[in-house]
């Protein structure tokens, strides 16, 4: 079994399409496949603060869900925004607020449509993906080794937030410890959530959100391989953004 892990896309389709194409997937009648039988896999964090947020839902959606070659596990843009789309009363800041914007264009009709992708495809995702050809675990802020197996609330916020304290930063953004630090598990962990310069390969575990919403790249970690492959992103570079 062969799969490309997508890290973090925030709403970067034209980047997600360069990164296919380099990745060698092909297009045939409106379906993408790959010639070597490989297969698609998201982070999670599909859309907010790039500028085509519902274009990579539209897309995540037709190889997940409709075309079933691919797997999604949610990050936590998509959990507040599968809230949003419930009904539920979210703040619409971090991001969120562009892709309610771009929604707000669409016609009643194509509303309900992507709507309902971003609904199915939440409810349908598992909080992590486990593969177990490939000796690896997908989720979008890690996990450790010890939540492997359990679904309960305690393992949802760290999949989604990642090991956080409780305390916050001068930006407002939590303080997380470095759980990768400690990770002693067999399995590949590929997780995204915290924007980094290069893919950070700590203990069999590696951040492959290398920021493309804040102008650094889009990657995709290769597997059996071993491999990352990345293009440059076409938004403008906001150095603060990585720690």
């Amino acid at each position: 079994m062969k799969v490309d892990i997508v890290g973090d896309i925030h709403g970067c389709y034209q980047e997600l399409m360069d990164l296919l194409m380099k990745l060698g997937y092909q297009w045939s009648e409106g379906n993408i496949y790959h010639p070597d039988n490989r297969q698609l896999a998201f982070v999670g964090d599909l859309a907010d603060r790039g500028p085509c947020s519902l274009d990579v839902i539209r897309f995540v959606y037709h190889v997940v869900i409709e075309l079933k070659q691919g797997f999604y596990v949610p990050g936590n843009h998509c959990d507040k925004l599968y809230r949003y789309f419930l009904g539920n009363k979210v703040i619409p800041q971090h991001g969120l607020e562009t892709t309610i914007a771009e929604y707000q264009e669409l016609s009643t009709q194509e509303q309900e449509i992507v709507k309902k992708m971003m609904i199915t495809l939440y409810e349908q995702a598992p909080l992590y993906q486990v593969i177990h050809k490939i000796d690896t675990v997908i989720a979008h802020a890690g996990i450790p080794e010890k939540y492997i197996g359990r679904n309960d609330k305690k393992v949802k916020t760290f999949v989604l937030y990642g090991d956080i304290t409780g305390e916050t930063l001068h930006d407002g953004r939590p303080v997380r410890r470095d759980w990768a630090q400690h990770y002693q598990g067999s399995h590949w962990i590929v997780y995204g959530h915290t924007p980094v310069l290069e893919p950070r390969f700590v203990n069999h575990t590696v951040n492959i959100d290398t920021g493309c919403v804040f102008g650094n790249r889009l990657s995709a970690f290769r597997l059996p391989e071993e491999h990352i492959v990345s293009v440059h992103s076409q938004q403008p570079f906001i150095q603060e953004k990585f720690s």
